[in-house]
């Protein structure tokens, strides 16, 4: 893509990733370059330091590019790609709370920084992380309508329709997920 690449989501990224869902190779390229800076602003709200951030958005973007045909057109692109974003970015943060446990103490560099110990807003985002990690060792139907609403703040009709249940459902769902969540995040 020549000149500069649109970072606006909207109505031509929709036309994009359908068509890119059809095997549009070329709009398929034009979609990637569109929603990268989005892609890592959202991983960016999960992670909170920019190296994960990149990783998880990389991720999400090369899924993106390997499922687009999974993209059916029965909600917005930008809903299922924001389903992408959350799983990305907290498979990436399982991946390296998974290396630090395998990585003895005593190789670790000593500047390590816990972002839990130097910013509020960083460790609660990991310990939310955790929590959901725990919520969805429990009850794993409940992660995605949670992150949808309460992470990527998309609005009920929007995601009962990505996810294919009612809507009371979607909200009944919500609550049992956040009643969980605040009780392990009260539990830490």
């Amino acid at each position: 893509m020549s000149g500069g690449a649109r970072v606006v989501i909207g109505f031509d990224t929709e036309e994009l990733a359908r068509r890119a869902a059809a095997g549009d190779r070329g709009a398929l390229d034009e979609l990637l370059a569109a929603i990268g800076p989005r892609v890592l602003e959202q991983c960016g709200r999960f992670l909170p330091c920019r190296q994960d951030a990149e990783e998880a958005a990389q991720d999400a973007l090369v899924q993106v590019a390997r499922h687009i045909e999974r993209f059916e057109g029965r909600s917005l692109f930008t809903t299922w790609l924001h389903t992408v974003v959350a799983n990305c970015a907290r498979q990436t943060y399982r991946s390296l709370r998974r290396r630090a446990a395998e990585v003895p103490s005593a190789l670790l560099p000593v500047d390590v920084v816990d972002p839990r110990t130097t910013s509020v807003i960083a460790g609660s985002r990991l310990d939310l992380l955790d929590a959901l990690d725990r919520l969805e060792a429990h009850r794993p139907e409940l992660v995605t309508a949670l992150v949808l609403r309460d992470m990527c703040q998309l609005d009920y009709q929007e995601i009962a329709g990505q996810l294919g249940i009612p809507v009371g459902t979607l909200k009944s769902r919500i609550h049992h997920a956040r009643r969980h969540v605040r009780e392990s995040l009260q539990g830490d």
